[in-house]
């Protein structure tokens, strides 16, 4: 088995499949939301937040489809699927932001769905992250504007493992709205995890110092309308290592996969390593285009990676 087909299979079952319209109508009537250490279930979900307060704690969600929301402005607090892909908050923002809104001082997400997220501002996520800490585990972000968004916080870390963000981003707002979309942070890692069917925007664009995206796929193959697989947009350290990247026809901009520095200056990109990714074009698809493109004038380490057809390993801008 080639090292292509390897990483499309550890991919391919990070998140269960979700609760289906069926089973969310004969489900019990039961309070959807337990806080776990005390054994207490609420019927909304910001009920549940609040009885964490500033304090720490895991809500438990039922598997069902929720039309809910909830904003947390302190503490630090776990939101748990019960089964993993099996909860899903649809079609809800609070604070026409998200579905989570999150400003306290630590969140972890494990196996949840966010689905259909749509505000005025064409910014509607399914996390918005406006201050502290970020672990998101098996989770899935489709079909919304935005997958996950975040404010700045230089001294907060965002850590993405084993999850996967289907048909997000779009144009049509005032600015672009992207997969994921993290501003002024201090780490940024991204493992094991797949983007796919974007609609706009980038996959994944990042202010933070520094960045970590490794083991994941960037499948624009189905893509409309999109831009850069990853765009460091203020330049970072860290690395980019094995990876599979697939650009696709519909582009409104093809011409990089990586773009390092492209607005700004703000963070070296001095020691940026890239290496052991497998990336190209969908087959047929005869254009031009660089694997990396560099603004930042800094010496990024461009190691062995498997380029197709038509892809220019470096260019500097």
């Amino acid at each position: 088995m080639n090292r292509i087909a390897r990483i499309a299979l550890a991919i391919l079952p990070l998140v269960a499949l979700p609760a289906s319209a069926s089973q969310a109508q004969n489900a019990p009537t039961t309070a959807p939301y337990t806080v776990a250490e005390t054994g207490r279930s609420y019927a909304r979900l910001q009920d549940a937040v609040d009885a964490i307060g500033d304090g720490r704690g895991t809500i438990r969600f039922a598997s069902l489809r929720f039309a809910d929301c909830a904003v947390q402005a302190k503490g630090e607090i776990t939101y748990q699927a019960s089964v993993p892909g099996q909860s899903i908050l649809d079609g809800v923002a609070c604070e026409d932001k998200a579905a989570l809104v999150l400003r306290g001082r630590g969140a972890h997400v494990d196996g949840m769905v966010f689905a259909n997220i749509r505000v005025g501002d064409k910014n509607g996520a399914g996390i918005r992250l406006e201050h502290g800490d970020l672990t998101v585990s098996q989770a899935w972000f489709r079909d919304s504007e935005q997958g996950l968004l975040t404010g700045e916080d230089p001294q907060g870390t965002v850590v993405i493992d084993k999850s996967t963000f289907s048909r997000l981003g779009t144009c049509e707002g005032s600015g672009c709205a992207h997969s994921i979309y993290v501003g002024n942070y201090g780490a940024l890692t991204v493992t094991r995890s797949r983007f796919e069917a974007g609609t706009g925007g980038h996959y994944l664009k990042s202010r933070a110092a520094r960045i970590d995206v490794t083991g994941s796929s960037f499948d624009d193959s189905a893509g409309h309308g999109t831009n850069y697989m990853i765009d460091l947009p203020d330049g970072a350290t860290g690395r980019i290592a094995g990876n599979w990247f697939v650009q696709g026809r519909d582009k409104e901009n093809y011409s990089a996969f990586i773009a390092v520095a492209a607005e700004h200056r703000n963070h070296t990109s001095q020691g940026l390593v890239v290496d052991g990714n497998n990336a190209r074009f969908v087959p047929g698809l005869d254009r031009k285009s660089a694997f990396v493109a560099d603004w930042s004038g800094d010496a990024i380490k461009l190691g062995a990676n498997n380029l197709g057809p038509g892809l220019v390993a470096f260019e500097k801008r």
